[in-house]
């Protein structure tokens, strides 16, 4: 029994030996197949992998890459340079922190409802990591970034006014230019028009240049595939496409818009885009791409443009021997949007109602008064007021029309003789103006020297022990700016006349003109100490 109990217990060992060999063995063998036989790693090898190749598969143009080469040469970069204004230095009566000068916000989500481009002018962006951080006038050159394009071989440029206002320096860059440092060719303003936002400039050439053709912008429908063409944040010939999503966009409103008749489109366009072309399926310029609608400064799927018919009339203008815009207009005043019950209770559906005659201009002359309801013109009939200004504005001063107006209730015609719009506001504003000087106007410091006062608080009178009044604002590059006042400070005579009130101070500003010396009796609250400073220059 013992015998054949060991006997087993041998075999169970053997066993486990032979198990154990077994294991050995394949361990071994996976070591040596994974270092080889001499115990070195196997090389990593791709000798059968195939090498990739390019295939030059003809891929047919679509109508952007037609476009895009076609325009693309025609279209340019522009920089401006602004200088820094010089203030003077008067201690603690340095120059204060500029404010912006349209009084917009900045930022996203403003009061201003996203029209930030707009109502700021800052689409024609701002070269990034540029010198223009800050205050100008302290921190050095301004340098601004905008595009347009040539409509003249002999290098006439069409872009926004406001890529070029204000700029002391403007430079222009063309496709082909070589891509260095220079800010490119030196250009000059041939003439500008704020009404609709649009400038002429010119740079000289020893060739013939690369032009656009303008396109009728009146043939454009909404759903149109456009692209675009600029140099958002400084990336040059920069195309975009998308579609025309409304025409007829007016987004300024009162007078200040009666000219601006936008196409809206979905085609990206940022800071940079300003001035640039906004072209039809044709490569026919439609468009003068002008503003967006952003609550972040950039693209969000709203753009403006301004179109080309009414383009190529500004830029017809602005290249003639006057160098501007010459519109007509009848001098009257009217307001846009009347409700249904007015126009019910005053027997009208098409038609403007006049609500002021300007005393001696075009209308007066004819017999139209306030309260007449202007039908046709020529024997057009009239819609509303943008239809009239639109008839108007495009005549020429000392032509006649045939006015049909409605007074209490019956149909009369009268002739009027078309005057100049610039002259007959001009005129318009001359009794205001005369009145603000007589009785001592509340802007008359903000119009003649660029900043705005309010009287004195009874703390800082009694900390200076000497009336005056304050200042609250300071328009940057205005009179008062370049001689050195600021916010805060506190200005208690104009040439030697007490300012103890503000109406004092308006009743002496008011009675100043272009050439006269204008001295300030200045103090500071925070400084009292160092006593009155005398601040002074000539009023140009």
């Amino acid at each position: 029994m013992k015998s054949l109990l060991e006997r087993w217990r041998t075999r169970r060992l053997a066993s486990v030996y032979i198990l154990l060999g077994t294991l050995t063995v394949v361990i071994v063998a996976g070591s040596f197949a994974a270092h080889g036989v001499r115990g070195q790693e196997k090389q990593n090898t791709s000798a059968d992998a195939s090498p990739l190749k390019i295939v030059n598969t003809a891929i047919q143009p679509n109508d952007f890459t037609r476009i895009a080469r076609l325009v693309g040469p025609a279209v340019v970069n522009i920089n401006t340079q602004t200088l820094p204004k010089q203030s003077q230095s008067h201690g603690h009566f340095g120059r204060g922190i500029p404010q912006n000068p349209d009084g917009g916000n900045q930022g996203g989500g403003g009061d201003d409802g996203g029209f930030q481009d707009f109502f700021n002018r800052f689409f024609g962006g701002q070269i990034p990591g540029g010198p223009d951080q800050g205050d100008g006038a302290n921190q050095g050159v301004q340098e601004s970034l905008g595009s347009g394009f040539i409509v003249d071989p002999k290098g006439y440029i069409i872009t926004n006014d406001h890529v070029v206002d204000k700029a002391d320096k403007i430079y222009v860059k063309l496709s082909t230019d070589p891509d260095t440092t220079d800010m490119g060719r030196p250009a000059r303003v041939i003439g500008v028009d704020k009404a609709t936002d649009l400038a002429v400039i010119k740079i000289d050439t020893d060739k013939p240049l690369p032009t656009v053709k303008m396109g009728n912008s009146d043939n454009v429908q909404v759903g149109d595939w456009v692209e675009a063409i600029g140099s958002p944040f400084a990336l040059s010939q920069t195309v975009t496409a998308g579609i025309i999503s409304a025409k007829n966009r007016t987004i300024e409103p009162g007078a200040s818009g009666q000219f601006q008749h936008f196409l809206q489109t979905d085609a990206a366009i940022n800071p940079g885009n300003s001035g640039g072309p906004l072209l039809d399926m044709n490569g026919d310029v439609i468009g003068v791409n002008t503003a967006i609608y952003t609550q972040s400064a950039g693209y969000q799927g709203i753009g403006f443009a301004m179109p080309s018919n009414t383009v190529v009339s500004v830029y017809n203008d602005l290249i003639g021997p006057e160098h501007k815009v010459i519109r007509g207009s009848i001098g009257i005043q009217f307001r846009q949007g009347l409700s249904d019950a007015v126009n019910r209770v005053y027997g009208f559906k098409n038609g403007v109602l006049v609500q002021e005659v300007q005393p001696g201009g075009p209308a007066d002359k004819a017999g139209l008064k306030a309260g007449d309801i202007i039908t046709t013109v020529d024997g057009r009939t009239i819609k509303n007021g943008d239809d009239l200004v639109n008839d108007i504005a495009n005549r020429r001063p000392g032509s006649t029309a045939r006015i049909g107006f409605l007074r209490n209730g019956k149909q009369q015609t009268t002739t009027v003789t078309i005057g100049d719009r610039d002259k007959v506001f001009a005129n318009l504003n001359k009794p205001q103006q005369a009145q603000n000087q007589q009785n001592g106007s509340p802007d008359a410091g903000e119009t003649k020297l660029g900043l705005l006062v309010r009287q004195e608080s009874q703390a800082t009178e009694s900390k200076l022990k000497v009336p005056g009044v304050e200042i609250v604002a300071v328009r940057p590059g205005s009179f008062a700016d370049l001689q050195g006042l600021q916010p805060g400070l506190v200005i208690t005579r104009v040439n030697r006349h007490p300012t103890g009130t503000k109406d004092e101070f308006n009743a002496i500003v008011s009675q100043l003109k272009t050439g006269d010396d204008v001295v300030f009796e200045v103090l500071d609250p925070q400084h009292p100490q160092e006593g009155i400073n005398y601040i002074g220059g000539t009023l140009q």
